[in-house]
This record gives structure tokens, C-alpha cells and sequence, in this order.
């Protein structure tokens, strides 16, 4: 398939965290139609699956704004220029749950709602950790959460543990871990 021409691009708003961009497309059958869409950041976040050990994955419990509710998941934030994702990785887990680790490994890369949102996340799996803090810019201590990956259904049944990207991710680890 021939991908659609874009005949018009324009910003149309822009707050601290979000753009929004319009696009005119013209598609192979001579359609024309008018998307709206948000720009992610220019580096992609990182989404990181700690495994404490071959069993045992460390979440995090934080206030999440969007559903405005404390929400159980896996540490994850955005990558700094110039870092890449298995850096900044390794610098998120610092932040969020204490640790480092000398074995990161890419798993797959996410989108989320890709009709709408031009963003990716990267799903790394984090293997040998060690004790290693450093300061996040969180707003309040994060709660860390181990959980034994035997005990998958119980963690599916939590009603704060709704992050897709987080049970995705899980999902592949499992995989790769058996």
C-alpha cells in the first residue's frame, strides 16, 4: 500500500506536555480527509520490567492524573535527549524503584492509539539488579510493589493495575522468562 500523501501540516495547540498537529491527507484514490493528532516527544519513553529475580518483578504505585487515582504499574518516564532507551532505562529505575541493572534488554517496541498519537514506547526487560537510587522528579515517595510473576492472576484481578502498556509488557517478559 502507497502511504498518503500529507498536502497540509499545521499546529494548532500546544501546552506544556502536549501538541497538537492537523494534517491534510490526500490517499491513492484521490480521498482527501483532515486528521488530528498529538506529537509525542522527540526520544519516546521507556516502559522497564525489573526482574528482582527470575521470579520477581518490581511495580510501582503512584497518583496517576488521567484517572485520577493511584495506579499499579511498571516504572516508566520519558527519554532525555541524548539518552538511549536501554540509559534511560536504567536511569528510571534508579528514579523509581532503586535499582539499576547490568542485563537491559528491548522487548518490543509500543504505540499507543497510533491513529491518534504519534508516540513510542520502548519495553525493556531489566535482569541483575542491584541497589542504586537516585532522586526522581515525582512529587511524592513512589510506593514499590514486588509481585511473583506465579501469582499472575491475582495481579490481572487488581482494579488499580489497568495499564495496558504495563500488562503488555508483563505478558512478553513472561515469554521470555519461561
Amino acid at each position: 500500500m502507497t502511504k498518503p500523501k500529507i498536502v497540509s501540516q499545521q499546529l494548532i495547540a500546544e501546552t506544556r506536555l502536549f501538541r497538537v498537529e492537523q494534517l491534510g491527507l490526500e490517499f491513492g484514490n484521490g480521498e482527501k480527509r483532515v486528521y488530528e493528532r498529538l506529537l509525542g516527544g522527540k526520544t519516546g519513553s521507556v516502559l522497564v520490567i525489573p526482574m528482582l529475580d527470575d521470579e520477581t518483578v518490581l511495580l510501582i504505585r503512584e497518583y496517576s492524573a488521567g484517572s485520577q487515582d493511584y495506579q499499579l504499574a511498571l516504572p516508566k518516564g520519558r527519554m532525555e535527549p541524548g539518552e538511549d532507551p536501554l540509559q534511560a532505562a536504567n536511569r528510571e529505575m534508579q528514579e523509581e524503584v532503586g535499582y539499576a541493572a547490568k542485563k537491559l534488554e528491548i522487548l518490543k517496541t509500543f504505540t499507543i492509539a497510533p491513529a491518534y498519537i504519534q508516540h513510542h514506547t520502548y519495553a525493556i526487560l531489566a535482569r541483575d539488579l542491584y541497589p542504586q537510587q537516585l532522586i526522581g522528579d515525582e512529587p511524592e515517595p513512589i510506593e514499590v510493589v514486588p509481585w511473583k510473576l506465579s501469582d499472575w492472576d491475582n495481579l490481572i484481578a487488581q482494579p488499580d493495575f489497568t495499564e495496558a502498556r504495563s500488562i503488555a509488557a508483563l505478558c512478553l517478559a513472561r515469554n521470555v522468562l519461561r
